[in-house]
């Protein structure tokens, strides 16, 4: 009996984050130990950069203690402080806090059928008027995406929408794209996602609102490009069957799917729903609000400087006034917010692991000679050059690191000065992050989003790439554009 062969599976992020701390620890017994002088407000200096005494790390301390000192932000027995003194971060805690109530609040939110039942309503009062199903649930999902990360919730809507697509001549990659594109732009453009966006921000030491306007403009912009991309397919398929990616399983995929879309799932869309719905984006109207300095903007609204402590109470009371309004009751109340909570276990503890990169960088005083050389080599760079070399490096590091908490918690510490150094806007930095991150995940065949929807979809990845590809190039087009225009302005 022959033994079956398994092929190359990617590794976790969790188990690229533990080794990248195994590596940073080698590098701090051979990297010079370095350190720039720092202004008041934490920025490094540029051409105060002097060598220090060398503070080599211990492997198995650094593997397994870094991540929990980088969560507290606490010395460990050497006296150094886990903080990056660029950004005057104490620790990930907060952040991961945030992440597990944004995860209950999420979870009750679902569990009242609110959501499901609004973007079902949708579907059904536009149903014979496909053209504008296209753009109405495109717009949607990408709302979802820029507000709250909208992923893994989308899997329950595409056998819904294919359907009611190949009911209208359509195909199934139309009905994909409808919610992966949607989703996925909404993502890349994230304005407040505080799983991008929101941990991005506070590794830069930035507000959410900062670069608000830059990530609304590829988010109106990149919407309607998908919009225009999805509907001219669509179109072309509608017309001509055989333009259809998908043509030669056209009569199995009607077999399929035609019983599919009148299954009553969906929850009733109530007044109850649509009070729950407004709560649900009063809570994110807030948030903005609450991190916008308006009187330093010259405006005569309360400023209320609020950080994550603040946001993280602000999503719990909602979650209890959500759960109050849908009726769940106090142990249904608890057990969905800690189930919603736990569903965002893993982004939370991934912080924390990615935060201990930091902490040995830090511990082992290389941070800094790392921010010197790259100094170095981009010295001479001007501020679009800097910025469209910085979006470029996330691409790869995008797909090692598929996490996209993860990856700002481990890059932000470092990026953040160097778009100092260069005079480039942190802002910037995190919307390059972000826009590639997300671009990235419009493709990667290490998510589970993406190959589970185009598992529901009987697509193949070769097809959906085939695709997405002229797409995917539009909006780096896009995002590059607007990044290059802002460090002008």
């Amino acid at each position: 009996m022959s033994k079956e062969k398994k092929g190359f599976k990617f590794p976790t992020a969790y188990t690229i984050l533990f080794f990248l701390i195994i590596i940073v620890a080698v590098g701090t017994w051979i990297i010079p130990a370095g350190s720039y002088d720092y202004t008041e407000e934490g920025e490094p200096v540029p051409g105060s950069y002097h060598e220090v005494e060398q503070n080599p790390q211990s492997f198995i301390h650094s593997a397994f203690i870094a991540p929990l000192h980088g969560m507290y932000g606490i010395q460990d027995d050497t006296g150094n402080v886990n903080i990056y003194n660029s950004g005057g971060l104490y620790g990930a805690i907060d952040v991961a806090m945030f992440v597990l109530v944004i995860g209950g609040f999420l979870g009750i939110t679902m569990k009242t059928g609110a959501i499901d039942a609004g973007i079902a309503n949708i579907t059904q009062a536009l149903k014979g008027k496909e053209k504008w199903m296209i753009v109405v649930l495109m717009i949607v999902f990408a709302l979802g995406g820029t507000s709250f990360g909208m992923a893994e919730e989308t899997l329950a809507f595409y056998v819904l929408i294919i359907a009611v697509m190949i009911a209208a001549g359509y195909d199934t990659i139309t009905g994909v794209a409808i919610v992966m594109v949607g989703a996925g732009i909404g993502v890349l453009a994230s304005t407040v996602n505080p799983f991008a966006t929101g941990i991005a921000s506070g590794f830069a030491g930035l507000s959410v609102a900062d670069g608000m306007l830059g990530r609304a403009i590829i988010l109106i912009v990149g919407t309607a490009i998908g919009i225009v991309y999805v509907s001219r397919y669509a179109e072309k398929v509608r017309q001509d069957p055989s333009k259809s990616l998908v043509y030669d399983q056209k009569a199995e995929n009607e077999a399929h799917f035609g019983n599919s879309s009148e299954d009553g799932s969906f929850p009733e869309f109530t007044g109850q729903r649509k009070l729950i719905l407004s709560l649900f984006g009063m809570a994110f109207f807030v948030m903005i609000f609450s991190v916008i300095p308006w009187q330093d903007l010259g405006i005569p609204f309360p400023q209320w400087n609020w950080w994550f402590g603040e946001m993280t109470a602000l999503f719990l009371f909602f979650a209890i006034l959500i759960g109050l309004v849908g009726k769940l009751g106090e142990e249904n109340i608890v057990y969905t917010f800690v189930d919603g909570a736990r569903d965002m276990l893993g982004v939370a503890l991934i912080v924390g692991l990615a935060r201990g990169v930091s902490v040995v960088m830090n511990n082992g005083l290389i941070t800094d000679t790392v921010l010197f050389w790259a100094e170095s080599a981009l010295s001479g760079l001007g501020g679009v050059a800097f910025i469209n070399i910085t979006h470029l490096l996330y691409l790869p590091l995008s797909f090692l690191i598929p996490s996209t908490s993860g990856l700002a918690t481990v890059s932000m510490p470092i990026m953040a000065p160097l778009g100092d150094l260069a005079g480039v806007n942190r802002a910037l930095i995190v919307t390059a992050y972000q826009s590639a991150s997300g671009l990235i995940n419009l493709i990667t065949p290490t998510s589970a989003v993406v190959m589970g929807g185009l598992a529901l979809g009987r697509i193949s990845y070769s097809k959906w790439l085939k695709f997405v590809a002229p797409l995917i190039a539009i909006l780096f087009l896009l995002y590059v554009l607007v990044l290059s225009i802002s460090v002008l302005l």
